[in-house]
């Protein structure tokens, strides 16, 4: 599906920024990144990855699994997204204060490396799962169900911006990988995994998948 290819394209920007973000606070805290740059970080994820990218995701895709492939959207992996989302969503919000200090307390310097790293580990996480597991998983049931394409949208100016000023962040500030996060694919990798979530099996599996999976 042509909707979710553009999605994953947006995941390894996505993914790109959020380590120059990191890279970014950390200048930002000991004071040598330029102290506008917050915004424009801030942008890219309100404007780009909320607005553009998780509103595609909910309002085209997870909306489609609901209503054609029939999948519950009041738990498993639709609710663990669309809860994510807005968990994510909320940390950013907690954010945008503080990057907009001159200069920032050390409380809030404290305050904002927190924040980012769990901002920065959920959503990193957030993508493995949905390339590995949310995306094959959803389509191959939305192509069951008949759909073979869904709809897409063009980007507003804001949109548009937020993005192509991600082209100078990640120059500014080269991105940095967390080892102190591991990544990977699968349900077992997910942190909605046993929390909102009980996994692709037994969440979505139909009694044929079980029949076949038993039977080998």
């Amino acid at each position: 599906m042509k909707l979710i290819e553009t999605l994953q394209d947006e995941h390894v920007l996505i993914d790109q920024v959020l380590g120059s973000f990191r890279a970014f606070v950390d200048g930002f805290i000991d004071g040598t990144a330029d102290p506008d740059d917050g915004g424009r970080f801030a942008a890219f994820f309100t404007e780009f990855a909320g607005h553009f990218h998780h509103d595609r995701e909910e309002r085209v895709f997870l909306n489609a699994l609901v209503t054609d492939a029939e999948l519950p959207g009041d738990r498993g992996p639709v609710y663990a997204v669309l809860h994510e989302h807005a968990e994510m969503a909320a940390w950013l919000c907690e954010m945008l204060p503080i990057l907009e200090q001159r200069p920032p307390s050390e409380d809030d310097r404290v305050r904002l490396r927190a924040l980012a790293t769990r901002y920065s580990h959920a959503l990193w996480r957030h993508i493995d799962a949905e390339n590995s597991v949310l995306y094959p998983e959803g389509v191959k049931r939305l192509r069951r169900s008949g759909v073979a394409e869904l709809p897409d949208r063009p980007m507003s100016e804001a949109e548009a911006a937020a993005r192509d000023g991600a082209a100078a962040l990640l120059v500014r500030y080269p991105p940095v990988e967390d080892f102190a996060l591991t990544r990977g694919d699968g349900c077992f990798m997910c942190r909605a995994h046993g929390e909102t979530c009980d996994g692709l099996e037994a969440e979505w599996w139909t009694e044929i998948e079980w029949e076949e999976f038993y039977l080998g």
